[in-house]
């Protein structure tokens, strides 16, 4: 599968992988200011933004798109970044092809499995599919009984294109997503560990990493760091990107 990518800057490589309902614009908070000293490879994954739709939503598939994707720009090895889902397809990564790794950042998230907590948002999405949206007002009046935050409904509001009929419908493939949403809240290898240089960073505000998750994380990676991004929750790189981006610099460009 041959994911949709764009590219800016030049030096070493990044690979940047956003999270579930996503893009690769929600990273561009990230990706501009790392193409000053970076060669940034920022994807839309399988089933979202303007990659290929498929039935199959899995870690191991995700990861097996992002070597395919490594092979496709003859790139060898590569600091990968990830958010949310796009951190968990990162860890995949790491710990199945180790030997393509540099530097590994995951944002806000822990490799295990977590409780459903999209079950909402999914019934918002689905309400918007089944009308005929005119524009985006419309579609936002139908997700408000469910999703009361306007952030999140603004976010969501983003992945809403017109199709090659003119209708606007949601860009990614919210059926797959549907019916394999167990499969995006599942662990990651669980077998495997990876000794490449890593990097958490935590939301303060954010539940997605807890306390009793820290086990599972050094198990997994053996030489890894934890920042805490304070005033921010889960969407920290959009709340406090400056902070973000510089725990992101000051660790890949560290010796």
């Amino acid at each position: 599968m041959q994911l949709n990518y764009k590219q800016l800057g030049q030096g070493p490589d990044v690979i940047l992988i956003h999270g579930l309902f996503g893009s690769l614009e929600n990273l561009n908070v990230i990706a501009k200011p790392l193409s000053e000293h970076f060669t940034v490879t920022n994807v839309d994954l399988r089933n979202h933004g303007l990659s290929p739709h498929s039935d199959e939503m899995s870690y191991p598939a995700m990861a097996k798109d992002i070597v395919e994707l490594l092979r496709h720009l003859n790139i060898k090895k590569a600091h990968i970044i990830g958010h949310s889902m796009g951190g968990k397809v990162a860890m995949e990564l790491a710990l199945t092809q180790p030997e393509l790794i540099e530097k590994l950042i995951v944002l806000d998230i822990a490799p295990v499995t977590y409780p459903p907590r999209h079950t909402k948002i999914l019934q918002a999405l689905n309400a918007v599919a089944s009308e005929h949206i005119e524009d985006r007002k419309h579609a936002d009046d139908l997700m408000q009984p469910y999703i009361d935050e306007l952030g999140v409904r603004q976010f969501l509001l983003k992945s809403l294109a017109k199709n090659e009929a003119g209708k606007l419908t949601w860009r990614f493939n919210l059926p797959v997503l549907d019916k394999k949403y167990s499969n995006i809240l599942s662990n990651v290898n669980e077998n495997n560990s990876c000794l490449c240089d890593t990097l958490f960073i935590k939301g303060n505000d954010s539940d997605y990493i807890l306390p009793e998750y820290r086990t599972a994380i050094v198990t997994r990676f053996k030489n890894t760091k934890a920042k805490i991004i304070h005033g921010a929750g889960h969407w920290l790189h959009a709340q406090k990107p400056m902070a973000v981006n510089k725990a992101i610099s000051d660790f890949l460009i560290q010796n």
